[in-house]
């Protein structure tokens, strides 16, 4: 039974916590979680009374095996760092931090550790079925990528208990957010990442409304739109990879087939985001405990994450 604690009580925080509660309690127990805003500790406290509030990060440390930081990014790798420091294994949400030259330095020091970020398609079904049909040679060969996603509003309606950070443009903004997980599985199912050029339109002086890049993701080229206020939906997007055929994956977790007539036929078995998702994250969680043991795990490594966030920071300078 993994021991796992989590610093951070915000909206990752919660998600992970009540998926090991729900979902995975046969794979995880949670030691403690503990946060720097008291308001966010008692929304546990009233909701979970049974989770065990810790008094301090350090509490938290010292009681798991490892420690999963949900914190906004700027204290993603103060807190890893004292987690590693205590020889407990990390789980850090993305993106890995905001400083670049951190984060390389962090990612170098830390690359044989037991050390990995929470990108979920690791462990995505529709992505498993997205690879399934490449082996099966439904693509022939991978010649270009396209990455669209699009909000009504930013933060979206369920992030506004954290917009505080999620609006500003210090460590906001839905390219690192969302467009971030989109290039992991790119970086993931294609190669290495390299920006080519980007374009971005910034909402005043808050995070970025509208957002163009063109990127390499191993031999294909890529293309990247990103918008705020241009769909009425809250949340929508697709990564859609093209060659003799054509593979998608939208809103997070339908993966489709292009017929010869240009319809796009989902897999029988998919489903909704809202249902996927605890599956995903019970996944997400046995790979954590594996991670933590030191046996082989298929989670992101270091060198994906930083990768994918030098191209994200690249692109918002632009």
């Amino acid at each position: 039974m993994l021991k796992l604690g989590i610093i951070g009580a915000g909206i990752m925080g919660e998600r992970l916590l009540r998926a090991a509660l729900e979902h995975a309690p046969d794979v995880a127990q949670v030691s403690g979680i503990w946060d720097a805003v008291p308001a966010a500790l008692d929304r546990i406290g009233a909701a979970l009374p049974s989770v065990n509030r810790a008094g301090s990060a350090s509490e938290v440390i010292n009681s798991a095996d490892c420690v999963y930081v949900a914190t906004p990014p700027s204290a993603h790798l103060e807190y890893a760092e004292q987690a590693l420091a205590g020889g407990k294994a990390v789980f850090l949400e993305k993106p890995l931090a905001v400083d670049v030259a951190a984060a390389d330095a962090f990612a170098r020091r830390y690359a044989g550790e037991r050390v990995a970020i929470n990108f979920p398609f690791a462990s995505s079904l529709a992505v498993q079925k997205l690879q399934a049909w490449m082996e099966q040679g439904v693509l022939g060969a991978p010649g270009s990528l396209s990455i669209e996603v699009g909000f009504r509003a930013w933060p979206r309606p369920w992030q506004q208990g954290a917009a505080a950070w999620l609006a500003g443009p210090g460590e906001g903004g839905f390219t690192r957010e969302v467009v971030s997980h989109f290039l992991f599985l790119s970086r993931r199912m294609l190669g290495p990442l390299r920006l080519a050029s980007s374009q971005v339109v910034y909402e005043g002086s808050g995070t970025e409304r509208l957002v163009h890049a063109r990127f390499e993701a191993g031999a294909v080229k890529g293309r990247l739109r990103g918008s705020v206020g241009e769909t009425d939906k809250d949340d929508t997007n697709s990564w859609t990879l093209r060659g003799i055929g054509s593979i998608r994956l939208r809103d997070w977790s339908i993966a489709e087939r292009e017929r010869p007539g240009g319809e796009w036929v989902a897999d029988p078995d998919a489903v909704p985001n809202e249902k996927a998702r605890p599956l995903v994250l019970r996944r997400q969680l046995e790979q954590v405990a594996r991670m933590t043991r030191g046996e082989p795990h298929h989670l992101a490594r270091l060198y994906e994450a930083f990768e994918v966030q030098a191209v994200v920071e690249r692109i918002l300078r632009a």
